[in-house]
């Protein structure tokens, strides 16, 4: 397992590059103002409207999940080194949104960025999971998933620092926050064909994005509903 999860960081450091008047006019002295008063208390109050700014840093630490919010999962922080902030081009260009997201990065870039790691209860499972958290104006957020789901249509191969990608192919995204997208891309490292599995998902003005891969069952891979769908309540609960 331990050498499993260092090729699956190899796989993540082959593409990384270096590492915000009116008034209520009185009370009216006339026999309508405790009919207009009554009217007034019986109105439903408006909803709340959905935070569409980004969210900071310190906000996202809160969001993100954390030990004992995944019953028997062990959770890490993942290091600067393994989400750089600097973007590599694809090739072709039209494949840029997926190059970006194996980075956890995107175009336009998040204001802030936190991630982890997730390691189920079986220590056979050779399955590696990656989350992060990207902190976006929502007009960005939702730049970044048209983006991605464009690229669904027009990308099916590409080379980025070195590296193959192939198959690209849309999976079924889960219902979950306001819009998802998943897809899978098969990286061809030192010949060897892996299947990589990615779910990102949008809550408001901020980007819930996973990656999932498993190197010793190849065709054994998708991230597991439940660490979605736990991360997105959390994110909602901020």
């Amino acid at each position: 397992m331990a050498a499993s999860v260092t090729v699956a960081l190899g796989l993540t450091a082959a593409c990384g590059g270096d590492s915000d008047n009116s008034g209520d006019g009185g009370n009216r002295a006339d026999s309508g103002s405790s009919r207009d008063s009554d009217k007034k208390s019986s109105q439903k109050p408006a909803p709340a409207e959905k935070k569409s700014t980004a969210l900071t840093g310190a906000d996202l630490e809160k969001a993100v999940l954390a030990k004992g919010d995944l019953k028997g999962h062990k959770i890490e922080k993942l290091s600067a080194a393994d989400m750089p902030s600097q973007t590599v081009p694809a090739d072709p260009a039209a494949c840029q949104p997926f190059a970006d997201m194996f980075m956890f990065a995107s175009q336009p870039a998040a204001k802030s960025r936190v991630g982890r790691t997730v390691t189920g209860p079986d220590e056979l499972d050779a399955t590696v999971i990656s989350l992060a958290l990207l902190a976006h104006e929502q007009a960005d957020a939702e730049k970044v998933m048209d983006d991605l789901r464009t690229a669904t249509k027009k990308c099916t191969a590409y080379e980025h620092a070195d590296s193959k990608y192939r198959d690209v192919a849309a999976l079924t995204a889960p219902k979950a926050g306001d819009d998802a997208v998943s897809y899978k891309v098969v990286g061809v490292i030192e010949g060897q064909r892996t299947p990589m599995s990615f779910t990102v998902v949008r809550s408001g003005s901020t980007l819930a994005a996973f990656y999932s891969i498993n190197l010793l069952k190849p065709k054994k891979f998708g991230v597991p509903t439940e660490i979605v769908e736990a991360q997105v309540k959390k994110l909602k609960k901020l």
